[in-house]
Order: C-alpha cells, then sequence, then structure tokens
C-alpha cells in the first residue's frame, strides 16, 4: 500500500472511530510499527491528527468548542477530584474569581460555608453560588449562550477595576510553546485580565488537555499554577519545568 492511500485509510478510520491504535493500524494496513509512527507523525505534522499514546486521535478544530451541556458531561470524576483540590486554596475572607467552565463549577459545592467574595462571569456560576449563600458578584455584559459565559467590552470595563485574592480558571488546552489557550478571542481577553488582576492564578484541567492548543493563547505557562488529577507522564518533566504542577491524590 502506497503512502498516501495508507494515510487516506488512517483519516477514514479516525472520522469513523474519532481514536486509532498504532496496533490495529499495523494489523489492518499491514505495515511495521515504524512506518505507522511516521505516517502519525506526518499527518499530525500536517494538522490531521493528534498523537496520543498509543495510537491517535481526531484533531479538532481550533476554533470548535462544545456547548456548556456537553463539556458538563465529560470526565466528571477528573472534574471533581481536580475542583476539591482547587476549593481547599480557598481561604475565609479572600476575594476569588472564577472563571466561566465546567470544571470551575465543579468547585461551587466545596465552597459552602466559606467566608468570602466571588466575581464571576457565568451566569449559571453565580445562580449555583447564590443558591448556597456564598457572596456573588456577577460581571455584566453579553451572555454566550453555548457555555453562559458573559462576555464584551462591558464585562472588560468592570473587571479591571476588581482585583483578586486568587483566580481560577478554565482553559481548553495547554501547550509548551502556545501556553494556555481557548477558542474564542472574547473569552480569552476576560480570561487574560482576569489572571493579570489576581495575585495567584490557577488553571484547572485534566489529562486531556495537555500538549492540546486551540485557536487563542491567553497566557503562557508560567503564568498560573496547573491544578489536574495527573499530569500525563510523557508530559510531566516539560510542563514542570515551566510551571508548577498541582496534582489530585485520587
Amino acid at each position: 500500500m502506497l503512502t498516501e492511500e495508507r494515510k487516506q485509510k488512517i483519516l477514514q478510520l479516525l472520522e469513523q472511530h474519532k481514536i486509532v491504535k498504532s496496533q490495529e493500524l499495523v494489523i489492518l494496513l499491514d505495515a511495521s510499527e515504524s512506518t505507522i509512527r511516521r505516517d502519525l507523525q506526518e499527518l499530525e505534522d500536517e494538522g490531521l491528527l493528534q498523537r496520543i499514546h498509543g495510537g491517535a486521535k481526531k484533531e479538532e478544530l481550533l476554533g470548535f468548542e462544545q456547548n456548556m451541556s456537553e463539556k458538563t458531561l465529560k470526565n466528571v470524576h477528573e472534574k471533581q477530584v481536580i475542583a476539591r483540590l482547587a476549593a481547599e486554596l480557598v481561604n475565609d475572607e479572600e476575594v476569588i474569581y472564577l472563571d466561566a467552565g465546567s470544571t470551575t463549577l465543579e468547585m461551587i459545592p466545596f465552597l459552602k460555608d466559606k467566608r468570602i467574595t466571588v466575581v464571576t462571569n457565568s451566569v449559571k456560576h453565580a445562580a449555583a453560588l447564590v443558591d448556597l449563600q456564598v457572596s456573588t458578584i456577577v460581571l455584566g455584559g453579553q451572555v454566550k449562550l453555548s457555555t453562559n459565559a458573559v462576555l464584551g467590552a462591558n464585562t472588560l470595563s468592570q473587571l479591571r477595576d476588581y482585583h483578586f485574592n486568587k483566580a481560577f480558571m478554565g482553559m481548553n488546552g495547554v501547550h509548551l510553546e502556545r501556553g494556555f489557550t481557548t477558542p474564542d478571542p472574547e473569552e480569552a481577553a476576560v480570561k487574560r485580565l482576569a489572571i493579570t488582576n489576581a495575585q495567584d492564578s490557577y488553571v484547572l484541567l485534566d489529562h486531556t488537555k495537555f500538549n492540546k492548543q486551540t485557536f487563542v493563547s491567553v497566557a503562557p505557562l508560567q503564568d498560573a499554577t496547573i491544578i489536574t488529577e495527573r499530569c500525563p507522564l510523557e508530559f510531566l518533566d516539560d510542563y514542570s519545568e515551566r510551571t508548577t504542577i498541582k496534582e489530585a491524590n485520587q
């Protein structure tokens, strides 16, 4: 089978299954492991897939973002573990920023009974905080229907006046060269300003977000501590050289 034929077959399999394993490709395509590795590397270089341990997965469009309902259903246990660790860092009498996102949403039950003030750009987060009797300030602006995030010029204008002890952020990806990324430029602007105005910033993300980049860079790695349930071993040393990583003990 010619190289281009193999590559097309790999892409067809990814369309059907989203993830393919290298060993399966060796058998299906009757090729050596080194040949499959080379094909996957070339396809990744072309931006057509993302290599993972033992295989590859379909590359998502850089500007694509799932809606809040879809995000909330993914990796629920991992998000709860991350959220619990993040909430342990919050002390009484602090003012914190809680970014819109499914992982930061999981922090809210763990904030109950803490004497804090929370500023957020999420109407969903604000409602959940108020239900728990947590002092809450919700930023004004236009609500993005897919993520419930409040965005725009009014949001940024209000946010410029606020300063936080800690900011807890969601991101769609983290990359050694691109830093923390998100698909939406307007969301990126709000996230960037919140990080700037916080004494300490934390990015909450699960292991699937490592070495993944989306459309807009928000901040370099050194601007925030990463809180995760685990950092994949193949990335741990490189990322640890650039920022602090807090891993939850599950």
